[in-house]
């Protein structure tokens, strides 16, 4: 064959090895998208809360729509104790270190499968003693039967990607990689959120406690006032044995409200990484301003914030990848090899002429027959993609679900504050009624009885509907995805 036909030979292989290495098959993953038609209710909702008249969760909330989230959103409850504790749980909890290291590790695993797109080189060197027959001819080493060999040896391997099947376990990996990113932002999100809720918990059983002791401070005194009454025929014995019951209830509530506190100290201490009997602030729901505006995302935004929505998509893009693995590893496969090398009898001679030694080689694979091994495992790579497609629409379905539910929330825990506080009010003033009446015998005791019952019932359900209106918000930030994207202060692994 002539030099040019030979040139242009090789220059037609190189081009179409080139082109071959240029395309992957299986399907090209491009991420769901969600109409921006789509609401969370049928419809539009009010554009702000109603208000109470309390100091404590009582204030108006605006919904604001297309408002970005901070990525420190518990920021805006102005809490400086609440601050420092979700800082504090940021930087010990040992979930979100085990989030971090799995992520960092997802990353050098998907950094170690693009290296299969480069050349392999290894290098070795192989002293050796050797003796040799006489029956073998002609005798190496100068016609000595003891000698020795000193071989260096180059290994040089390299597979061209002609159907794409390395890059497509390496798209496969980098997917596998998001997937570990957003699993760390939804656990991120999961602790701020659980810290923020635990230490409203905790100021709302704070807060019934102190509710509970006034009641039982409150009973005490009139019980005693009663007895009083008792010595000079003013109140029956009845009287006083009722009070004493209603006395006794109020005391029977307090032992399970303690137990509350002290879980609730615990799961902060927990959450924050110290064991149960590390110190933790002292929170006062007083202390806990409502957000004035409430973000309102868009649907078709939604999926690209909330981690649980993005997680599912990263599995997605990893089991499209992996069909793509799956049909190159049925197609034709060349490997190409060269193995330069020198072999001497003496360490001199590395620098001599004369003693190289190489081999060039090129082998081209077919799979032939695996017992249909290889057709099943392509089957089972797209079922897998189907499963993880609907899975991906069960998760948004749910994240619809769960940011309406979130809205409807906080609308109807600020009609209840309203409410239970107008009730709260009501009941106050009925039984301060019944205890003027009573001074005067115009009631019974079973009538204060009732009215105090009332009373310590909505004092206490005021204290919950205010805690519930601050977790609700909480859960809002939450159900729109906590800010991550915002966010900067969880060091290098998400970059």
């Amino acid at each position: 064959m002539k030099p040019a036909i030979r040139l242009r030979t090789g220059a037609a292989l190189a081009l179409a090895l080139a082109g071959l290495a240029g395309c992957a098959v299986g399907p090209e993953f491009h991420a769901p998208t969600l109409s921006d038609g789509i609401r969370y209710r049928a419809d539009r909702g009010p554009g702000a809360t109603s208000s109470a008249p309390v100091a404590v969760a009582g204030s108006v909330q605006r919904y604001v729509q297309g408002m970005d989230i901070p990525g420190q959103w518990w920021t805006l409850f102005r809490s400086p104790q609440l601050n420092a504790v979700v800082a504090h749980a940021l930087a010990n909890n040992p979930s979100l270190a085990a989030a971090h290291a799995s992520l960092r590790a997802a990353r050098e695993q998907a950094k170690a499968s693009a290296g299969a797109l480069w050349p392999s080189l290894s290098a070795s060197f192989n002293p050796t003693r050797n003796k040799t027959s006489k029956a073998l001819s002609p005798v190496p080493g100068n016609n000595a039967y003891l000698y020795n060999l000193h071989t260096a040896q180059l290994n040089v391997s390299y597979t061209p990607d002609l159907w794409g099947g390395i890059r497509r376990q390496v798209e496969s990996d980098k997917a596998a990689a998001d997937l570990r990113r957003f699993e760390l932002e939804a656990t991120y999100l999961t602790l701020t959120s659980n810290v923020v809720n635990a230490a409203i918990a905790y100021a709302s059983v704070k807060a019934q406690i102190a509710a509970t002791e006034e009641i039982i401070a409150s009973q005490h005194k009139l019980l005693v006032s009663l007895q009083g009454q008792q010595g000079v025929g003013g109140a029956a014995l009845k009287d006083v044995g009722s009070q004493q019951l209603a006395l006794a209830q109020a005391q029977a509530g307090l032992p399970g409200l303690q137990q509350q506190l002290a879980a609730a100290h615990d799961q902060i201490a927990a959450l924050c990484g110290d064991m149960p009997d590390a110190p933790t602030p002292d929170f006062d729901l007083a202390e806990f301003h409502l957000p004035d505006d409430l973000p309102v995302s868009l649907p078709s935004r939604l999926i690209e914030q909330r981690p649980d929505v993005k997680s599912a998509e990263s599995t997605m893009h990893d089991y499209s990848a992996l069909i793509g693995v799956a049909i190159a590893n049925r197609l034709p496969n060349v490997q190409l090899t060269a193995t330069p090398g020198i072999a001497v009898n003496q360490m001199s001679q590395f620098f001599t002429g004369g003693f190289g030694n190489w081999t060039l080689a090129a082998m081209m694979t077919q799979p032939l027959f695996q017992g249909f091994q290889l057709l099943h495992l392509e089957r089972a790579a797209r079922r897998n993609f189907e499963n993880a497609a609907a899975q991906y629409r069960d998760t948004v379905i749910g994240a619809m679900q769960d940011t309406a539910d979130s809205l409807h929330a906080t609308e109807t825990d600020a009609d209840a504050v309203r409410l239970t506080a107008e009730q709260a009010r009501a009941a106050a003033e009925n039984l301060r009624i019944t205890k003027a009446q009573l001074g005067l015998g115009d009631v019974s005791a079973v009538t204060l009885l009732t009215a105090q019952q009332v009373d310590a019932q909505a004092r206490l359900a005021l204290v919950q509907a205010e805690a519930s209106r601050f977790s609700d918000t909480v859960g809002l930030f939450q159900s729109l995805g906590g800010g991550w994207w915002n966010r900067n202060d969880v060091g290098n692994d998400l970059k």
